[in-house]
């Protein structure tokens, strides 16, 4: 926690300004009445002495709003609500859609009491599965689910752009809008959900008892904040993240991991992941069958794997640039003695891929020739497209959010959690409610689950600089990004970059990451591939129903927009990794025998067996 603000204490001694008032004579006299009393230095008033309560309110208010500022929520509507006001023609236009969408209903209604199998005319989103039960298309479930959806619709519509009105403040709304329409979905009431009603029959009602008992278990979870240990058969280092290795270096804030070879021959140059810090790195090693690291270790690469602590309140001073002097590039000084004299192939996911482009502009900078090319993975360079996580993220927020930090040390997992489950609430929240507390259905088990659930903190100063000079200043890509003093630039990269955005990512969107073309000249391949921020990285050879797009751009191209380039290039069936393997091999330099595990010699030993206990930290 900062140091409190000194605050002033007056004396008559040392205040000449009170001594002057009660001696009722002119201040540049004092010194002769003073004689030789030597001079006492006054302490400057604090500006704001205060300061400190105010944080410590914020930060109360920011513990029950789950991190969101109440201001930007105000603000958001305020703006909606005025340009609406002082617009006519879209208040007309909402007008004559309620009318139409009533009369739509009406007809709906007529033609299901009649025994019309006609079409509903509103049906759910894509991504919505509250309404798959095939009673949710009989009467009265389907005029229920109709209202409903006519209101979304409605409120859709309202929440359009208008001439004036901040896009991200209309984003926001719409945001807003559809959180409080899930939370009055009628899939959520027993008595209006035709599924619970159908297990209520069937079961006597043991669901809803079961249900409640799942309630009173997660109540006290919540309230406790115990971890729940990993389901029989999703154990960390003996299910998931046990792809066999060793732990050969470790400091303060990473386990950097080695995997033990599987070929007879590998390619010289190994391959460093960097994975996000807001999770745990084993997404990329889940289970054996859907292990990245796994599968690019049985194509002949050496693979080492950054493993991040799980940082405390002792550790809220870890700055931005500390993950990367003392991650990624103190990883790329281990392999450098493991593996002497090649170059690395840098793989960095989501929040890892962001600091490695950082990374990799400050060596390109600086003349450090270590890297052969850098793999992005779901990674954002520029942040004005940065996705729904984001919508609320002005000053107000992010000074918000630094209140809580102050006061905890680090943003925690809960916090971060609800967050995420916010973009999706109709499914990881609503849908799985329903499921857990009224159907009486206990959750299955998954590994994504398991790694979903292992959530970790971020540093209060990291993350600070993280909002503000990426995400709220969008520094990285206007030139206005400092590392050690000196400003960086992405023009600089010139080692090869294999770039994967994924088509359904509401964290990471693809258009956002595609834009790492528009600000490099380097040879650039780009891959869009099927899924989420999550499961579209998750694709190994043999996922049922996966597709994937892949262009190259040579070296100083002109620059392609992503619609244009989306046109250009037809989708192919399968896995994107073999891309990326073969890539990877033609971005290297032949074979050679594996290198040993660690370099004991160097100060580089074997200190555990992967995964290490960095993982395990909660």
């Amino acid at each position: 926690m900062p140091k409190r603000e000194a605050t002033r204490t007056a004396h008559p001694a040392t205040d000449a300004t009170a001594s002057a008032g009660r001696l009722a004579m002119p201040v540049e006299h004092l010194p002769q009445l003073c004689g030789t009393m030597p001079a006492v230095a006054v302490p400057a008033p604090a500006a704001h002495p205060h300061g400190d309560l105010d944080r410590a309110g914020r930060a109360a208010v920011a513990r029950a709003t789950a991190g969101v500022s109440p201001q930007a929520v105000i603000d958001a509507w305020s703006d909606w609500a005025t340009h609406l006001a002082r617009s006519p023609g879209r208040q007309l236009e909402l007008a004559e859609l309620a009318q139409r969408s009533a009369l739509r209903l009406l007809g709906h209604a007529i033609g299901a009491a009649g025994g019309d199998a006609a079409p509903p005319p509103f049906e759910p989103k894509p991504y919505d599965h509250r309404f798959v039960h095939p009673a949710w298309r009989m009467p009265p479930f389907s005029l229920w689910q109709q209202g409903f959806l006519a209101v979304q619709d409605w409120w859709d519509h309202a929440t359009d752009r208008l001439r004036g009105l901040r896009a991200h403040d209309a984003d926001r709304m719409r945001f807003q809008m559809r959180q409080t329409l899930d939370l009055v979905a009628p899939s959520n009431f027993p008595w209006l959900n035709p599924e619970i009603i159908e297990a209520t029959l069937e079961s006597g009602g043991r669901n809803l008892i079961e249900g409640a008992g799942h309630f009173s278990q997660d109540l006290l979870h919540t309230l406790t904040q115990v971890r729940r240990p990993a389901p029989e058969g999703y154990r960390i280092g003996t299910d998931l993240a046990c792809t066999p290795g060793k732990v050969v270096y470790r400091n303060h804030i990473l386990e950097l991991i080695q995997y033990e070879p599987r070929t007879g021959s590998v390619h010289a140059e190994p391959v460093l992941i960097v994975p996000a810090w807001i999770m745990k790195y084993y997404i990329l090693d889940l289970s054996p069958e859907n292990s990245l690291v796994r599968y690019l270790v049985e194509q002949g690469f050496t693979v080492f794997v950054i493993s991040w602590c799980n940082p405390t309140a002792a550790q809220a001073g870890l700055s931005l640039d500390d993950y990367r002097k003392d991650g990624v590039m103190a990883a790329i000084d281990a392999i450098g003695a493991i593996v002497p004299g090649a170059r690395v192939h840098a793989n960095g996911y989501c929040l890892g891929g962001t600091i490695l482009a950082i990374t990799a502009a400050t060596m390109a900078r600086d003349g450090d020739a270590r890297l052969a090319s850098a793999t992005l993975m779901a990674a954002q360079v520029d942040f004005v497209e940065a996705g729904e996580l984001l919508l609320f993220l002005d000053e107000s927020q992010v000074a918000f959010l630094e209140d809580l930090m102050w006061a905890q040390g680090y943003l925690d997992r809960p916090q971060m959690a609800r967050a995420f489950a916010a973009i999706r609430a109709e499914d990881l929240i609503f849908s799985r409610a329903v499921q857990r507390y009224f159907l009486g259905k206990q959750d299955l088990p998954t590994d994504i689950g398991v790694w979903n659930a292992d959530t970790t903190r971020m540093p209060a100063r990291m993350h600070s600089e993280y909002l503000r000079g990426l995400f709220l200043e969008n520094r990285l890509t206007a030139g206005r990004f400092a590392v050690e003093g000196r400003v960086i630039a992405l023009k600089d990269i010139a080692v090869p970059l294999f770039v994967v955005g994924t088509e359904q990512d509401h964290i990471a969107p693809w258009r956002s990451v595609y834009k790492l073309a528009l600000f490099t000249d380097c040879d650039l391949t780009f891959v869009l591939t099927k899924g989420g921020h999550n499961g579209g990285i998750l694709s190994e050879p043999g996922h049922e129903a996966r597709h994937y797009r892949i262009g190259h751009r040579p070296k100083d191209a002109l620059y392609v927009g992503p619609d244009a380039w989306c046109a250009r290039h037809a989708p192919r069936e399968g896995s994107w990794w073999p891309e990326l393997s073969a890539w990877l091999a033609r971005n290297s330099s032949g074979r050679v025998d594996p290198p040993g595990m660690g370099a004991p010699e160097l100060g580089y030993p074997a200190l555990a067996d992967a995964p290490g206990s960095y993982v395990h930290q909660t």
